[in-house]
């Protein structure tokens, strides 16, 4: 199977002389251009991406994750209680032939069985 998700995390801040406690970075400072910064367009790197949203008034970063070759996807009962991370989203429960794997605040976007 293939599972499409979003992975969800607390803006991860960078503090410079420019800028005070409590103050939101911008899209530009946390998703700098890419030939800017690398000298390189993001298709041509293997990185993480995570883009800045907003959630509930706060910036928070979010991903999208594409996992192939899964035998099971579940949501256990003790990540259905309230979550005190203010972060969208559950952990999710992926099985491989010979692995499990949990991804905190997370959501299902879709699963797909390639072969039904």
């Amino acid at each position: 199977m293939l599972a499409q998700l979003r992975q969800y995390k607390h803006e991860e801040v960078q503090f410079d002389d420019n800028r005070t406690t409590g103050e939101s970075q911008t899209e530009d400072t946390v998703n700098p251009n890419a030939e800017d910064y690398f000298g390189a367009e993001m298709d041509e790197l293997d990185v993480e991406t995570w883009d800045t949203v907003e959630y509930e008034g706060d910036p928070i970063q979010r991903r999208a994750l594409t996992i192939d070759g899964i035998t099971a996807v579940s949501v256990p009962d003790d990540s259905l209680e309230e979550d005190e991370s203010a972060l969208p989203g559950h952990t999710i429960q992926i099985r491989t032939a010979g692995d499990i794997e949990t991804i905190a605040n997370a959501e299902i976007v879709e699963v797909q069985d390639e072969q039904p």
